[in-house]
């Protein structure tokens, strides 16, 4: 039997504006907006991968599956204001969906073209 990872909400807010507290303290230039990607990774073999993409693409996402590290790749259509506000409410929307077809979050990048 599979044992399906909880989800810890407030931790992963916490985590995502400590990165930004970090990338400030560190003196590192940030984008006023940027695509931002949310990298999921499949629970087990029972992911449902088109599934969990078909529902990301109705929120407006774009993905791209990583089948290899058993990763998918959630990007967003537009610019984000790149705040950890912003960021969150994304990251969130993204973990919601995931979690009913058996992907949990493995972190997010910016600054891409």
């Amino acid at each position: 039997m599979t044992r399906k990872m909880s989800q810890n909400f407030d931790a992963q807010r916490r985590e995502t504006f400590e990165t930004f507290a970090e990338l400030k303290k560190r003196g590192t230039a940030l984008p006023r907006t940027s695509v931002v990607e949310f990298y999921l990774l499949a629970e087990d073999e029972d992911a449902r991968w088109g599934a969990c993409e078909k529902a990301l693409a109705a929120l407006g996402y774009r993905t791209e599956r990583d089948e290899e590290s058993h990763t998918l790749i959630v990007a967003t259509r537009g610019e984000l204001l790149i705040t950890p506000e912003s960021i969150w409410a994304a990251e969130k929307k993204v973990i919601e969906i995931a979690l009913k077809f058996d992907f949990h979050p493995d972190g997010w990048e910016f600054g891409f073209d």
